[in-house]
C-alpha cells in the first residue's frame, strides 16, 4: 500500500465525513464507490473496510453531538436493538450470496438511486404541507432490523439510511442525527468483526485492507467532527439536496458500469 493510496483515503475520509455528518449519515455511503474505482479495494473487501472507516471515524462526529444530550435516548437504544444483529446477518449474506463485483454494483445502485432521488424529493416538498406524523416505536425497531441486513451488504452500518428516512418521517434533524450515527458505529464494530471471523473460514478478499479503513477513518474521525461542529450553520435544505443528488449520481454511475 502506497502512501499516495493512504494519503488519498485519508483526504476522501474527511471530505465525506464533513459533508454528511451534519445530517446524520455515515460518509462511507459515499466513501465505498470511491475505495472501488479510484483506491483500487477488492469485493467483498470493500464493505468491512467501509465498516472499519465508520469504527474509527464515528467517535469525531459523537463526541460533538454527546454535548447536546441527544445521544443516548429511546430513539438511539431501539435503532441499535434492530441493527445490531440485522448487520450479522447482512455480512453472511454480502460473502456467501453476493460475492461477484457485478451484482455488488446493481445492489449498490438500487440502493442509491431511490435514496437520493426521495431525499431531493423531500426537500423540494413545499413546506406548507403538514409534517409527516413520527413513526411508532415497534415501525423504528422493525425498521432498524431491514436497514441493518442492508447495512451489513452494503458496508455502511445502517444508521446511513436510517437517518434520512426517520428526518422524513417527522423528526428532527438534532434528534434523529446522533441517534443514526451512533447506530452507525456500533454495527459497523459488530460487521467489521463478523468479516474478520468470516475471513478464516472463507477464500478470497474477505478481510477489510486494514491501513486503508484505517487511513480513511483518521481523516473521517477529524472530518465528522468538524461537520457535528458546523451543523448549526449550514443551511439543511442545500445540505440534503446535495447529499441526494450526488446519492443519485453514484447509484446511476454504478448501474451503468454493471451493465457495461
Amino acid at each position: 500500500m502506497s502512501w499516495a493510496t493512504l494519503s488519498g483515503g485519508l483526504a476522501l475520509g474527511l471530505l465525506c465525513a464533513v459533508l454528511t455528518a451534519p445530517v446524520g449519515v455515515s460518509g462511507a455511503v459515499f466513501l465505498l464507490p470511491a475505495q472501488m474505482t479510484v483506491l483500487g479495494v477488492p469485493s467483498p473487501a470493500v464493505t468491512p473496510t467501509n465498516l472499519l472507516f465508520n469504527v474509527v471515524a464515528g467517535p469525531g462526529a459523537l463526541l460533538r453531538y454527546r454535548r447536546t444530550g441527544h445521544l443516548f435516548t429511546p430513539l438511539t437504544r431501539r435503532l441499535l436493538a434492530g441493527t445490531l444483529p440485522g448487520v450479522v446477518v447482512g455480512a453472511v449474506i454480502r460473502v456467501f450470496a453476493v460475492p461477484d463485483a457485478v451484482v455488488f454494483r446493481l445492489l449498490v445502485g438500487a440502493l442509491l438511486i431511490p435514496l437520493g432521488l426521495w431525499l431531493v424529493g423531500r426537500t423540494l416538498r413545499p413546506g406548507r404541507r403538514p409534517p409527516a406524523p413520527e413513526p411508532s416505536p415497534r415501525t423504528i425497531s422493525r425498521l432498524a432490523l431491514a436497514v441493518g441486513v442492508v447495512g451489513g451488504v452494503y458496508g455502511i452500518g445502517g444508521g446511513s439510511i436510517l437517518g434520512p428516512v426517520l428526518v422524513g418521517r417527522g423528526m428532527s434533524v438534532a434528534r434523529v442525527a446522533p441517534a443514526a450515527l451512533a447506530s452507525t458505529f456500533a454495527t459497523s464494530v459488530v460487521g467489521a468483526a463478523t468479516f474478520a471471523l468470516l475471513s478464516l473460514a472463507g477464500s478470497g478478499d474477505i478481510a477489510p485492507d486494514w491501513y486503508l479503513g484505517l487511513a480513511c477513518g483518521l481523516g473521517g474521525l477529524v472530518g465528522g467532527y468538524l461537520g457535528a461542529l458546523l451543523q448549526p450553520r449550514l443551511p439543511e435544505r442545500t445540505l440534503r439536496l446535495l447529499l441526494g443528488t450526488l446519492a443519485a449520481v453514484l447509484g446511476s454511475g454504478y448501474l451503468v458500469q454493471s451493465l457495461v
